[in-house]
C-alpha cells in the first residue's frame, strides 16, 4: 500500500498561508506543483486552487479534506510563477491568494477554457476542370448557388492541380451576397462541405516584415554602452531625452535575445502607448509578438497564456508587450525585460491588493530567470536615477533627439491674468488658440492634453455650495454630459443629474472645471472646420479602440486629438 499524498494549495482568499488536502489515488498521478485543482473550503463553497507542491506528510489536523477534481492537462503554473507570487506576498504584505488573483485570467476560464469554433466551407471532393464546369453549368437555373461555389472558387483559388482549401462560411456569404439557406442547398446537394474548427480570437500577424533600422552615431554608442555593463550588471538605467531613440535601442537589444532562443517582457504603463509601440514591433517581429492588457477578454487572455506557455517556438509568442499584469504570464526562458517609462505612476498598483510596484517587480522577476533588465526614461525616478549614479545600476545616456531634432519650445501661459483682462475664449488663453489658429492654416495636427476625462469634475450649487459626491466613496462625482449622469471615477458608481440642490432645493446647479468632453465640444464651436476626436477612457472602452483613434490620426483624419 502506497503512501498517502497530501498537497499544499493557494486559494484566490486573502487569508495568510497554504492550505493542506489529501490527494485521492484515483487522480494522484494527475496533481503536481502547478496544476489548477477544485477543493472545498468552508462550509460548502467550492474553489479553484494552484498546488505549490505535493509531499507524504500529514498535517496534525483529524479531518483532512479531498481534492475534487484536478484540471487536464500539463500545469498552469510553472516554478518561475509560483516563486514570484511568494516573493511579491511577503514584500508587499499580502496573501498569495491575493497575488493568485491578480495573476490569473480568471482561474474559472482557465480551468473550463473552450476554443472559438468557426464553419469552414469545403470541396466534398477534388473535381476536375470539366466536372466543375458541368456542375456550374447545371446550376445555371439555380444563379444563386452557382454564385457560392464560383465566389469559393475564385477565393481560394482551385484548381485540379491544387488542393482544396477551406474558407470562413461568413467570409464565403460575404463575397458572394447569399444568404446561408442557399449554402446549405449546396451542402445538401454534396457540392459543399462545412465543418466547424478551432480558431483563436486573436488575429496572427505574418512573420518579419521590415528589416531593422540601422542606428545612429549617438544610438549605436548607447546600445554599446549598454552590452558592456550588462557583462557586469544585471539592470541599466537608459536615460534618453524625448525623441532620442530609445524604442530603436529597445528593438536591436530585443533582436538579440530573440536569436538565443529567449523570451523578452516589453513593459509600458498605458494601454495607449501600448497601441502605438505594438504597430512599430509587430512590424519587426511578426507572429512571435504578444499583446496582454486588461482590455483582453478572459478568452483572449487565456489564449495569449497558452501561447507564451508553448514550447514550440513556431507557435509561441517569445515578445510579448504588455501593462503591469503581464508580468505575472508564464515565461520560463526570459532573456531581457525593458521597462519603458520606468518613471510612471501607473507601474505602481495602488487597489485592490497586491499593492504592488510593476517596474520592482519585473527587476526580481528577471532575477529569478537569470535574466536582463533595462530602465528607460527621459526623466528617470529618484530612486533609480539614484541606484545608477551610486553603481548599484549601470548608466547609459543618450542626451541628442534622433536627427538632432530641437526641443520644442514651451510657452507658460498665465491663465489668472488672462481672465482677469479678460482675453480668454472659455478655458483656452490667446496663447493657446493663436497657436492651434497658425497650425490648422499649416494643415498641421495639433494633440490637446487634459488630465481629467468627463465634461466636468464636479457640480454645484450657485446659492449654497452643495456639491454631490460618492455615497460609498465621499469624492466629488464627476459630470459625463454624453450620458447624462453624475459618475465616480473610484468605483463606477453613477446617478442622475440633478434637477435641485439637495440642500437647499435650488435650481442652480452648474458645472465647475472641464475634463476632456467639455473641451471637445468647446473646441467644436472655437474651431467649427476642424475634424476633432476625443481618446480617453470613455470614447476607448472597447478593445481596437485605441488603435482606430491612432490610425485615423496617422492618416490624417483627425485635425485635432483631445
Amino acid at each position: 500500500m502506497t503512501n498517502a499524498l497530501f498537497a499544499d494549495i493557494i486559494l484566490p482568499l486573502a487569508v495568510k498561508g497554504r492550505f493542506t488536502y489529501r490527494i485521492p489515488e484515483n487522480i494522484a498521478e494527475k496533481v503536481s506543483p502547478g496544476t489548477m485543482v477544485t477543493v472545498q473550503f468552508g462550509g460548502r463553497k467550492l474553489y479553484s486552487g494552484i498546488v505549490c507542491s505535493v509531499h507524504e506528510k500529514a498535517p496534525d489536523v483529524k479531518n483532512i479534506r479531498p481534492v475534487i477534481s484536478v484540471a487536464e492537462g500539463t500545469p498552469l503554473i510553472n516554478a518561475s510563477q509560483l516563486k514570484l507570487w511568494l516573493w511579491i506576498s511577503e514584500y508587499y504584505l499580502c496573501s498569495e491568494g491575493e497575488v493568485m488573483k491578480a495573476a490569473i485570467p480568471s482561474e474559472i476560464s482557465l480551468n473550463n477554457y473552450k476554443p472559438r469554433l468557426e464553419t469552414f466551407i469545403n470541396l466534398s471532393r477534388k473535381y476536375s476542370e470539366g466536372e466543375l464546369n458541368e456542375i456550374l453549368d447545371k446550376l445555371k437555373k439555380a444563379p444563386r448557388q452557382q454564385d457560392i461555389l464560383s465566389a469559393y472558387i475564385r477565393l481560394t483559388g482551385y484548381t485540379a492541380e491544387t488542393d482544396i482549401l477551406p474558407i470562413s462560411k461568413s467570409l464565403l456569404l460575404s463575397e458572394s451576397h447569399c444568404s446561408a439557406g442557399i449554402l446549405e442547398t449546396l451542402t445538401d446537394k454534396g457540392i459543399l462541405t462545412s465543418a466547424s474548427q478551432p480558431v483563436s480570437r486573436i488575429p496572427d500577424t505574418d512573420s518579419y516584415k521590415e528589416p531593422i533600422k540601422r542606428l545612429s552615431e549617438a544610438q549605436s554608442v548607447a546600445f554599446g554602452s549598454i552590452k558592456t555593463q550588462f557583462l557586469e550588471k544585471d539592470i541599466v538605467l537608459l536615460h534618453g531625452v524625448t525623441s532620442s531613440g530609445k524604442t530603436e535601442i529597445y528593438i536591436h537589444l530585443i533582436e538579440e535575445q530573440l536569436k538565443k532562443g529567449k523570451q523578452v517582457l516589453y513593459m509600458l504603463p498605458e494601454i495607449a502607448l501600448t497601441t502605438q509601440i505594438i504597430l512599430r514591433l509587430k512590424r519587426h517581429f511578426g507572429g512571435i509578438t504578444g499583446v496582454y492588457h486588461s482590455r483582453f477578454s478572459d478568452p483572449e487572455k487565456v489564449e495569449i497564456w497558452k501561447r507564451i506557455a508553448e514550447k514550440d517556438p513556431l507557435n509561441s509568442y517569445r515578445l510579448i508587450l504588455g501593462v503591469r499584469s503581464s508580468l505575472f504570464l508564464p515565461f520560463s526562458n526570459l532573456g531581457l525585460i525593458i521597462v519603458d517609462e520606468e518613471h510612471d505612476g501607473s507601474y505602481k498598483q495602488h487597489d485592490p491588493a497586491p499593492r504592488y510596484h510593476a517596474r520592482d517587480s519585473a527587476i526580481m522577476l528577471a532575477a529569478m530567470h537569470n535574466a536582463k533588465t533595462i530602465l528607460g526614461s527621459a526623466s528617470p525616478s529618484i530612486e533609480s536615477y539614484n541606484n545608477a549614479v551610486n553603481g548599484k545600476y549601470g548608466l547609459t545616456e543618450l542626451k541628442e533627439r534622433f536627427g538632432l531634432i530641437k526641443l520644442p519650445t514651451i510657452i507658460l501661459a498665465n491663465t489668472r491674468e488672462a481672465y482677469r483682462k479678460k482675453l480668454m475664449v472659455s478655458h483656452f488663453t490667446p496663447e493657446l488658440l493663436q497657436s492651434m489658429d497658425e497650425a490648422l492654416s499649416k494643415e498641421e495636427q495639433i494633440i490637446l492634453f487634459q488630465n481629467r476625462r468627463g465634461f466636468s469634475p464636479y457640480i454645484e450649487c450657485s446659492e449654497c455650495g452643495w456639491i454631490p459626491v460618492c455615497i460609498q466613496c465621499a469624492v466629488n462625482l464627476t459630470y459625463h454630459k454624453g450620458i447624462g449622469k453624475l459618475v465616480c471615477h473610484y468605483c463606477g458608481y453613477s446617478t442622475g443629474m440633478p434637477s435641485n440642490c439637495g440642500n437647499c432645493h435650488s435650481t442652480g446647479m452648474v458645472t465647475r472645471g472641464f475634463g476632456t468632453e467639455k473641451i471637445e465640444d468647446e473646441i467644436k464651436i472655437v474651431f467649427p472646420a476642424a475634424r476633432v476626436a476625443r481618446m480617453d477612457q470613455d470614447t476607448t472602452r472597447n478593445q481596437n479602440s485605441f488603435n482606430k483613434i491612432i490610425r485615423a490620426f496617422e492618416e490624417r483624419r483627425i485635425d485635432i486629438l483631445i
